[in-house]
């Protein structure tokens, strides 16, 4: 865990991940509930054909086809080997998408090449957040953009209902995406149909 002062932003890092039949009801979960924030990342990220783009915790990878159908190139990185089975299964034109196994700390992407980063409902189960950002710096081109979404929780909440950030803790996460490199911080609070969600965006400094 973090040892900074600043509220901590990974706090379900201990997470045993998902396997087993557990695994795969959760896979599913996500595959069908996920779908709009794959629509307001790709929206809030304004992705086009002329980026490419690092997902960062795909799960079923539903982020991932959203932004290939936009013409961009995507790789879909997740530790968890059930919700890249699932991606592969559910994904019909992979012409422009790749997967792979991994974790923030450690992404398997040549340096420089995304023009795009995004982590959508993970960074709380991130192992390092420091290693995380600087995979990130490493990864991105200069002036690339980072787009980092987690669902608006309650402060104290515990269980499935502390799975995202406090707007404490989102402002914690700009705050050490700041001190890694990043410029051009912003905090929002998005707020659509389908519930209320806390967006940091930012760049690599050039």
């Amino acid at each position: 865990m973090n040892d900074s002062p600043l509220p901590t932003v990974n706090h379900h890092a201990d997470h045993a991940g998902f396997a087993g039949v557990t695994g795969l009801l959760t896979a599913l979960a996500m595959l069908i509930l996920g779908r709009g924030y794959a629509r307001v990342a790709v929206e809030l990220a304004s992705v086009s054909d002329a980026d490419r783009v690092v997902d960062i915790g795909c799960g079923p990878g539903n982020a991932v086809r959203t932004a290939a159908r936009r013409g961009a190139w995507v790789i879909g990185v997740d530790p968890s080997p059930m919700m890249l089975r699932l991606a592969r299964a559910v994904t019909r034109d992979a012409s422009k998408i790749s997967w792979s196994k991994g974790g923030a700390e450690a992404l398997p992407v040549t340096s420089d090449w995304a023009t795009l980063a995004w982590s959508l409902r993970t960074v709380h189960h991130w192992k390092d957040v420091t290693a995380g950002l600087a995979e990130l710096r490493r990864v991105l081109a200069p002036s690339g953009r980072l787009l980092v979404m987690e669902r608006d929780v309650k402060p104290g909440a515990t269980g499935l209902a502390s799975h995202g950030w406090t707007e404490q803790q989102a402002e914690s996460f700009a705050a050490q995406c700041r001190e890694a490199g990043f410029v051009g911080l912003r905090v929002d609070r998005h707020r659509d149909g389908r519930g209320t969600a806390w967006v940091v965006q930012g760049e690599k400094a050039i």
